[in-house]
Order: C-alpha cells, then structure tokens, then sequence
C-alpha cells in the first residue's frame, strides 16, 4: 500500500467513526461538509507547491477552455475596481492599474478541470497574501470569499488556499493582458485548486470567520476543491 492510499483509509476510516458520532438530522451533511474540508486540507494540503512547467508545454490560447455563466460573454464595467472588505483593518478599493504597480508573479503551471481535462498557461499577477497585508486581514479570518460581475458567480475558500504562495489575483496570462473570455479584467488563479473554484472577472474579496458556499459548491460540488 502507499503512503497516499494509506492515508486516504486512515481518513475514510476516521470519517465513518465520527459519523457514528453524528446525531442523524438536518446538521448531519453540514457536520459531513465540515469533516470532509478537514480530511482534504490533510490530503491536499494548502502548503505544497504544484510544479512550474517549461514555456513548450504552454497549450494554445485557442485550444485553452474558457467558460461563464452569463448568457453573454461578461465584459469589465467602465471603471472596474476591485473592493476588498469584511475582517479587514483597512477595506481598500483598489484600480488595475494599482494592482498592477505591486509585485508582479509569473507562473507557468497546469489548470486542472472538474471535468477531466488539463491545460498549461502562464499566469501573471500579485499574490493575494500581499493584498491581506495591505489591507491588515484579520488573523481569524479563516476564510475568504471572491465575488464576480458574471451573473454573481462566487466561491469561497480557506485562508490557507488563498493566500498560498501560488494563488494570484492574475491580470495576465501568456504574457498578455488578460482577456475577456478568460475572465478580464482580474481573475483568481491558483495551481492548488480545481478551476471552478477560481473565480473570474472578479469585483470583490471578502475576509470571513465562515465560509459563504458558492455557485457551484451550493449545487454539490465539492467545497474545498483542491489538486
């Protein structure tokens, strides 16, 4: 057996004896939910760093996947700002071009679908955790939420993820400026997470003691949606 598969029948089996703990009833799939998050942050551990890859394994901008739930391609609103807010000491409304005078990070790292597919993109941007120190997020803060001008398209995540070395507010991507159907003008990007939790044509982050759900984890997706 390996040290994986060994851990996953720890988890499992941890799992089910804390089920039989469970009182059966409404709170049952929340104390679940709860549980399960526990069991992924031990499997895929916000801390590890994915891989960065090699310019030739970029896939082409034309072959990468994009996707919205708008009935119509989303564009940014004349003006667009980003508003940070909730557990913060300073809530800031921040313009593109602000964000795009702190410390750029590149990465060159593979996108990974719920659906089963893969691609490799460069991606350019500031890292969130220098937003959460700029704004002064609180310490117990455990969870931050991102909110889009696609229809009201949301996730949310925990602190750990989010503010992970290799999650960005990206405003680029390939070397370009990040474009519409890829989620412009700013989008979350991380190489921790699967893609529908990486929210696009984003307006607002929200620092939060609770997690607030999101569009599609409120449908049944999974929560913590790392890889």
């Amino acid at each position: 057996m390996t040290r994986r598969r060994l851990l996953v029948a720890v988890a499992a089996g941890s799992a089910l004896a804390a089920c039989e703990r469970m009182a059966v009833g409404s709170g049952f799939l929340e104390s679940l939910g709860r549980w399960n998050a526990r069991v992924d942050r031990f499997l895929f551990g916000p801390a590890r760093l994915a891989g960065e890859l090699p310019p030739a394994a970029t896939t082409p901008g034309n072959a990468f996947p994009s996707y919205f739930i708008s009935d119509d391609m989303p564009f940014p609103p004349a003006g667009w700002t980003l508003k940070v807010g909730g557990l913060v000491a300073r809530p800031t409304t921040f313009s593109l071009d602000q964000l795009q005078q702190m410390t750029r990070i590149d990465m060159r790292v593979r996108h990974h679908c719920v659906e089963g597919w893969s691609a490799v993109a460069s991606w350019h941007g500031v890292r969130l955790r220098e937003i959460a120190e700029a704004v002064g997020a609180d310490p117990h803060a455990g969870y931050v939420e991102f909110r889009s001008f696609d229809s009201g398209y949301w996730s949310s995540w925990d602190r750990e993820s989010a503010l992970h070395k290799q999650t960005l507010l990206a405003y680029g991507m390939d070397g370009e400026n990040l474009m519409p159907d890829h989620g412009a003008p700013v989008r979350v990007y991380s190489a921790v997470k699967l893609g529908y939790k990486m929210v696009k044509y984003l307006t607002e982050v929200n620092f939060l003691a609770e997690p607030s759900g999101g569009y599609w984890e409120d449908q049944g997706y999974e929560w913590f949606g790392g890889v």
